[in-house]
């Protein structure tokens, strides 16, 4: 017997008896309003809560608050932009993205964060290469904290996923903030039900 299966051996024989998990609280007692949550900690970190156009027209809102924008790139059936995510190719076909839309599938009110997958990308790059985001949420896909996010059934069915807690930032040692330095420059938020949308 080698050292190696010796070793092994030895650890088997105290290897102590399988028990099962701890249950782990949901820590949900007395979360403020997930709404209300969500909107100021999105602020923290740099991202903008705006309500949504009355008339439901984004194609407007976009072109209104980025009035220099040339590509619209849309990952959802409710905003037309200038470019479909189902048309491109390659992800380096994003690179003249100007603004990205997408829906999350949930929002976490703790953390001012959108959780998005290879499913509501469709093109992984469009989150990282756009210069701004516009995200179409759902009030109703907003959970309370990070431990209700964990249990949702997209964690386990994702082959890739990000929670995305405003635009990308950095920060130096003197304390210097600087938004938009390795990705999108900034991340609006519209409070949009489904509706009748397809998920």
């Amino acid at each position: 017997m080698s050292s190696r299966d010796l070793i092994l051996s030895h650890l088997r024989e105290v290897q102590p008896a399988s028990r099962a998990l701890p249950e782990v609280p949901l820590f949900d007692q007395n979360l403020p309003p997930a709404i209300e949550a969500f909107k100021n900690s999105l602020a923290r970190l740099g991202g903008t809560w705006c309500e949504p156009p009355h008339d439901g027209d984004v194609d407007n809102f976009i072109r209104g608050r980025f009035p220099d924008a040339l590509v619209v790139c849309s990952a959802v059936p409710e905003v037309k932009g200038t470019r479909r995510i189902e048309e491109v190719a390659r992800p380096h076909d994003l690179q003249d993205v100007d603004v990205g839309v997408v829906r999350p599938a949930f929002a976490v009110a703790e953390t001012g964060s959108i959780w998005l997958s290879e499913v509501e990308y469709q093109v992984n790059a469009l989150g990282y290469l756009s210069q701004h985001l516009v995200v179409l949420l759902d009030p109703q896909d907003i959970v309370g904290n990070l431990h209700h996010a964990y249990h949702r059934r997209e964690f386990f069915d994702a082959r890739y996923a990000v929670l995305m807690s405003g635009p990308s930032a950095t920060a130096d040692i003197e304390g210097v903030l600087i938004r938009g330095a390795q990705g999108i420059r900034s991340l609006t938020v519209l409070p949009m039900p489904r509706s009748g949308f397809a998920r």
